[in-house]
């Protein structure tokens, strides 16, 4: 495909490649239908309605089709998943089928492809695979050299600058909507939003019965972007603290089935195994999947951010909400390079706050990498006091440590911690 834009997750797919089945997962948009029909000889669009009835009445066709058969937006027919997996129970041979997926039904168990359909998640473009800039196409500090525990050199200079981040979270990670002018842009961007309020919820087949509702609501999901606040404070927000708040019971399905459909990807917290730590939060820190849809929905714009300015509900937090975007848009690219070396990302926080950690990255053999995102260019004792208590407090288990920045410059201080900037770091 003339333009593509190679993503790490085809070198993972590459390394996956004997595995008889594979479903790529993530919200819509991301590039997941791209991605599979270059790899693809059989495709099957279950989004069109004339090819869903055909499958529908003659399912053996997509059995029986030329490998690999791409099945995508196969949650419209759900029978799809049973059929594939029927057939690989028959026949293991490698590269049979790839599946994409944006809304797996409620309905569906989540053990009905264990061991023969694998799942890999796709996010939006991590800042590394930005082919359309090359201020983020020269990584010169690899997170897969960090988890490595050797310590290793870290140098680079880069020329991006804090305007450049604020243009990279307006712009999202989206493939297609990146490419367009600013006011094409946001209307895209809405589309999206209303698409998942209006017809992807509905789809996925939850009920909602007060759009409106859910509309405030996911805007004080937006404004907690960043934040461990309770699911209580965002109910709180949504509604200004005035009246009525919504039951738990009425928000669960909310949050419940928007992490079904990916468009919010929340953080868990990092549960140490070798070191256990005391009096760590078990909550989840809250990121929509993309920082430019937290934008959107707030109604922010570049100048606006940049002058500390934020709209929509109140959420308590730390700093502004520029630097809850650059902590979204940091821990997007954490984890897209972090699963390329099928590491984990997670973040640590103890009670009211005393010690806080941005991001744990966890290797496989368990080492970590800890990581904070500053919205600075410099790097002062001050910023890294909870990196160096982590060490002090799990030892070896510390592979590295890192402040990822929006400063020119990649190097290690005196006390070893590196400083990277976002523009530097990549897998």
């Amino acid at each position: 495909m003339t333009g593509y834009w190679r993503r790490l997750v085809d070198d993972e797919l590459d390394a996956l490649a004997e595995l008889p089945a594979i479903c790529l997962e993530g919200p819509r948009a991301v590039g997941k239908t791209t991605t599979l029909l270059r790899r693809a000889a059989s495709r099957f669009d279950l989004d069109d309605a004339s090819v869903r009835e055909t499958v529908s009445a003659d399912p053996l066709r997509v059995v029986e089709a030329p490998p690999p058969v791409a099945v995508d937006e196969w949650q419209r027919l759900p029978a799809v998943w049973d059929l594939v997996r029927r057939a690989v129970d028959a026949d293991q041979s490698p590269g049979r089928f790839l599946l994409a997926g944006s809304a797996p039904p409620a309905s569906l168990p989540t053990h009905s492809g264990a061991g023969r359909i694998v799942g890999l998640r796709m996010r939006p473009l991590a800042l590394a695979e930005r082919r359309d800039n090359d201020l983020w196409t020269a990584p010169t500090v690899s997170l897969g050299a960090l988890l490595g525990g050797q310590r290793p050199d870290v140098g680079g200079r880069t020329e991006a600058r804090l305007a450049d981040y604020v243009e990279e979270v307006l712009k999202s990670g989206f493939p297609a909507t990146r490419r367009l002018p600013p006011r094409a842009r946001r209307a895209a961007l809405g589309g999206y939003i209303d698409r998942i309020v209006e017809r992807d919820i509905a789809e996925s087949g939850r009920d909602i019965r007060n759009p409106s509702a859910l509309r405030r609501w996911l805007a004080a999901y937006a404004a907690a972007s960043g934040t461990t606040a309770s699911f209580e404070k965002i109910r709180d927000a949504a509604t200004g603290g005035q009246g009525e708040k919504p039951s738990r019971k009425a928000t669960t399905p909310y949050l419940d089935t928007l992490e079904r459909l990916y468009v919010v990807d929340p953080l868990a917290a990092w549960a140490p195994t070798r070191n256990p730590l005391a009096r760590l939060t078990a909550g989840p820190k809250h990121f929509l999947a993309d920082p430019a849809l937290a934008a959107q929905i707030l109604r922010v714009d570049a100048g606006m951010l940049l002058e500390g300015k934020t709209n929509g509900p109140a959420i308590p937090r730390d700093g502004t909400m520029l630097g809850a975007l650059f902590e979204s848009l940091a821990a997007l690219s954490l984890r897209v390079y972090a699963q390329l070396s099928e590491a984990s990302v997670g973040h640590l926080r103890q009670w009211g706050g005393t010690r806080e950690v941005d991001f744990v990255v966890t290797a496989r053999d368990g080492r970590v990498v800890a990581v904070e995102a500053k919205l600075a260019q410099v790097v002062r004792d001050h910023d890294v006091r909870h990196l160096r208590w982590l060490q002090q407090e799990i030892g070896d288990q510390l592979a590295d440590a890192a402040v990822i920045t929006t400063g020119p410059e990649a190097y290690r201080r005196s006390d070893g911690i590196a400083v990277v900037p976002a523009a530097l770091l990549g897998p």
